[in-house]
């Protein structure tokens, strides 16, 4: 069954593989169940290679500079790990933790706050 832009939808992923991390957005099938698109789409026996646009490629291996591209193609068998950006999570810098105090010391007052 052939698919067309309509019948898929964007995904905003990193991938690991031994020397790269990569960040870019892959096109899963709208249809597919939410749990499921980028297993699915991992496992498709039809296709060995992974789109990915709008990538960024960056060395584990050295310290260069992110490489940037508008279109690229990753072989299934190097890729290690996949998964949605909006679950990666970051490790915290002081500022962060200062932020996040004052975050819940704010919610807290205008949690105790009553409206007139």
């Amino acid at each position: 069954m052939e698919q067309n832009s309509t019948d898929t939808i964007p995904i905003e992923v990193c991938i690991l593989t031994v020397d790269h991390d990569i960040k870019g957005t892959v096109y899963v099938s709208k249809y597919t169940n939410t749990n499921r698109e980028l297993t699915d789409l991992l496992n498709d026996k039809e296709k060995r290679f992974l789109a990915v646009t709008n990538a960024e490629i960056l060395s584990r291996t050295t310290s260069a500079p992110p490489r940037k591209y508008n279109f690229i193609e990753i072989h299934i068998d190097y890729i290690l790990m996949v998964h949605p950006s909006s679950q990666v999570l970051f490790k915290e810098s002081g500022k962060a933790k200062e932020d996040i105090v004052r975050f819940r010391e704010l919610r807290n007052k205008l949690n105790q706050t009553r409206p007139f």
